[in-house]
């Protein structure tokens, strides 16, 4: 037989309610739930009112909040992938501004499939987010203009499709600043190892770079150009592609991220070359791991754009109106895979 359910000290059983923080603390209702949207740090009622809510216990009712407010209180994020470096900071960043919003974060992963990238839309509006970040967008627009038709606010992070809200590093200028060094470290047979086609960022990089290449008198043939992915992986075959053709250059730009880079020193070790000796390597992002193989890089301000990125989101949500795009300078930091002059990786003189 089933023990009767326990009926004194009903009061202790019940989910805590605005109206129990009002009682303890002896505010108002609407007091506390203009205090409990705020932090705790901004006011001394605040600082009361979240204490008293830690120690009964109370959890926010995400049913009545939507009805009250006609929102979830959620955001969709659909990224690449989740174990992308750069868009994990970018995510750490949404998340971080979210919650300081009140909304929690959706995520999705797409690995950039057309297909994949609209059903995994499609699941998050199933959810009712109030809002999207878009990591994923590809250089020929047509899936941000798919987003646009939605009906939900959005805005693109460290992607790029024209005509869209987006939240950017200039990747053309970190791509001159990576030419630019290179020619004036005296290299002048230049490779260069692009990302994928869709991708707007490394087309984006490969532009700047080609762009001061040229403005030099210079070029960077066909066959030292080579088209790969985002990968550890594309990097290294893609390198080994380069040095089956040709190994007349000096110096090498992997515009696709730093790991294309990693891949593409480890090809050079592989072939019995030195990077920073034989090869100049340049990656772009300035990962952390980038730092520790001393790796030329661009850095891009990931963080900064996430927290951008979903500020602007919530702007949006909050005021119905379309964020605007926003663009931050990359910087060139230079490491022991680049730092020694053509002439000195030779054997000669400055």
């Amino acid at each position: 037989m089933r023990p009767p359910r326990p009926h004194d000290d009903a009061q202790a059983q019940a989910r805590p309610t605005l109206r129990t923080i009002a009682d303890a603390t002896g505010l108002s209702v609407s007091t506390v739930s203009r205090a409990l949207r705020r932090d705790a740090h901004e006011s001394p009622t605040a600082a009361i009112v979240h204490a008293a809510a830690e120690r009964l216990g109370y959890l926010p009712d995400p049913v009545a909040s939507s009805l009250r407010t006609r929102r979830s209180g959620v955001i969709g994020m659909v990224a690449h992938s989740l174990t992308d470096v750069v868009q994990a900071i970018i995510y750490q960043q949404v998340d971080k501004v979210a919650l300081r919003g009140g909304f929690d974060v959706l995520v999705a992963a797409t690995a950039d499939d057309p297909e994949t990238q609209r059903e995994r839309v499609r699941l998050l509006l199933s959810r009712r987010v109030d809002g999207l970040i878009i990591a994923d967008a590809h250089r020929d627009g047509a899936y941000a203009d798919w987003i646009a038709t939605l009906g939900v606010p959005y805005v693109l992070a460290m992607r790029n499709a024209p005509g869209h809200p987006a939240m950017l590093c200039d990747d053309y200028a970190g791509g001159r600043l990576v030419a630019e060094h290179l020619i004036e470290q005296g290299h002048r047979e230049l490779a260069l190892l692009t990302g994928p086609d869709y991708s707007a960022v490394s087309f984006d990089r490969a532009q700047g770079f080609r762009d001061v290449v040229r403005e030099h008198g210079l070029e960077v043939p066909e066959h030292l150009t080579e088209y790969g992915g985002l990968h550890t992986e594309s990097g290294q075959v893609g390198m080994e592609r380069l040095l089956g053709r040709s190994r007349s250059f000096t110096a090498v730009f992997c515009c696709g991220n730093d790991f294309t880079a990693f891949g593409a020193v480890s090809a050079l070790r592989a072939a019995g070359l030195v990077p920073g000796s034989d090869v100049a390597v340049v990656g772009f992002n300035d990962v952390a791991a980038a730092k520790a193989l001393q790796l030329t890089t661009v850095s891009s301000p990931q963080a900064e754009l996430g927290e951008l990125a979903a500020a602007a989101l919530l702007s949006a949500i909050e005021t119905g109106t379309t964020p605007q795009s926003t663009t931050r300078a990359p910087e060139l930091v230079v490491r022991a895979s680049s730092s020694r002059p053509l002439a000195m990786m030779r054997g000669g003189s400055v």
